[in-house]
């Protein structure tokens, strides 16, 4: 039986039940109770009446018996059915169960109690009709694109995924709350800049009618939240959309949630030790473990995570010199481990490409840190070795779970960075940062020194064990009508 029947037939239920004064679409439901309560609680609840409202999602009629199983977002329950009585008006009874479909939202009002067979159940003789359902749930829902295109109906039918949003939540939320609780400030910065920095990434364009300018999508918080420090702000954080126009893979989706703090009067060497506590602090509120098998790695997070620095990885496992790099030698490495890129690049920008190529096999957890000076135009170079900078990752299965480092506040240093980044953008680098002079400008007035701190929800995917495609409510996909 094709859709187009399936939804013809239901479409003469609809017809049958208007007919008979029933109200497919009610405004108001009277749910006194969520299912849970029932189920949970029974020895407390056996005996009383309640009202429970959800989705029915199993109809069986035996007879003058009908048994309907109903979910809400809570939990499951049988309702038990008689046909006997007058049906009250705009109600259904056991004899209008033909009707009803799975998919529909139906209100119970009845006796909690047990059936015969010692199930938990609702005893009524009438339900409530709250929405006709014009299409069918599917019982098995696999195909991928399918799944992302009708993330309502996957929720419906593989109910995980559900329950990997709630954890989500559960992951920026506890964020939240281990910031507030160290003093910071959530304070929403501007999603339209005109000049978009504190990543390599392309932006996206749009077009404000109003103003009659271009403006871009940010590709990171650290900017505007970095004026908040040169306006008398000491810790702030901002969590919300970031837009990058790059591929679609495992690690990365164009839009995406992040989460971007900053305290004044701190540098590189207090925020591995807030950020790796808050780390943790998240995991186990989120998932209850610090133990995880991810990406074919078994991390532990319970413990002190140790400092590897960037030059001498790069020098261990390449032969790579990052302060005297060979272009190359950079080609070369790259082409053998089959990377595709352009190498006309800068050599800075060939080196990151090599480093990525270790951090794919590293388990960790440990810092990276003392990252080069050219790799690094916002962090401030390190007062023992002017080539690096002081700044840190954690590297965790393979992925690098955030970036920090001791904010530079020199403003002509910044300039000077922003200069070499604009000059390497203009030279076709599009991933280059912009020369952005209001923020230069703010660091002429003055800026505290501190540190800066940025992840994104790559985290929670990579500890969930899933793409990000699938952490997410609705990714975005090419478009398509039916």
């Amino acid at each position: 039986m094709l859709l187009e029947d399936y939804r013809k037939e239901r479409l003469r239920k609809l017809e049958e039940l208007k007919a008979r004064g029933i109200e497919p679409y009610p405004a108001k439901s009277t749910r006194s109770t969520k299912i849970s309560d029932v189920t949970e609680h029974f020895d407390e609840m056996d005996g009383q009446e309640v009202t429970v409202a959800g989705r029915i999602v199993a109809i069986r009629s035996f007879g003058k018996l009908v048994f309907l199983k109903v979910r809400d977002y809570f939990g499951e329950v049988q309702i038990f059915m008689k046909a006997e009585g007058e049906v009250p008006e705009g109600l259904l009874g056991a004899k209008d169960v033909k009707l009803l479909d799975v998919g529909d939202f139906i209100e119970v009002t009845g006796k909690v109690g047990k059936s015969q067979t010692g199930e938990i159940s609702v005893f009524s003789n009438f339900v409530r009709l709250l929405t006709k359902s014009l299409r069918p749930l599917p019982e098995k829902f696999t195909n991928k694109e399918e799944r992302y295109r009708r993330r309502y109906v996957d929720m419906n039918v593989n109910p995980e995924v559900r329950e990997r949003l709630v954890r989500r939540s559960k992951f920026w939320q506890a964020t939240r709350d281990f910031m507030n609780k160290h003093g910071f400030v959530e304070v929403n910065v501007p999603v339209l800049e005109h000049t978009t920095g504190g990543a390599d990434a392309t932006p996206f364009t749009t077009h404000m009618n109003a103003l009659d300018e271009d403006f871009y999508l940010r590709i990171s918080h650290e900017l505007p939240l970095k004026r908040l420090l040169g306006g008398g702000f000491e810790k702030v954080y901002d969590i919300g959309p970031r837009f990058r126009n790059e591929g679609v893979d495992d690690e990365h989706l164009p839009e995406h949630i992040a989460f971007e703090s900053y305290a004044a009067y701190e540098n590189y060497e207090d925020g591995m030790k807030l950020y790796e506590e808050m780390i943790k602090y998240v995991a186990m509120e989120t998932w209850g473990t610090l133990k995880f098998h991810v990406g074919g790695f078994d991390i532990d997070l319970d413990c002190e995570w140790p400092r590897v620095k960037y030059a001498d990885l790069l020098k261990e496992k390449f032969d790579v010199d990052v302060f005297n790099p060979d272009h190359d030698q950079l080609v070369k490495i790259l082409k053998e481990n089959g990377v595709e890129t352009n190498f006309d690049v800068s050599d800075a920008r060939l080196i990151d490409h090599v480093w990525k190529l270790i951090r794919k096999t590293s388990a960790g957890p440990y810092w990276l840190v003392e990252e080069p000076l050219a790799l690094s135009p916002l962090a401030k170079k390190s007062a023992d070795n002017p080539l690096v900078t002081e700044r840190f990752h954690p590297i965790i299965a393979g992925t690098e779970m955030g970036n920090g480092f001791s904010e530079l506040n020199d403003p002509l240093d910044q300039l000077e960075r922003f200069k070499e980044q604009q000059a390497a953008r203009d030279a076709g680098d599009e991933e280059a940062q912009m020369l952005d002079m209001d923020f230069v400008e703010m660091l002429e007035y003055g800026m505290p020194p501190a540190c800066g701190w940025g992840n994104s929800e790559r985290n929670f995917w990579l500890l969930e064990g899933v793409p990000g495609r699938e952490a997410v409510p609705f990714p975005t996909l090419k478009s398509k009508e039916d």
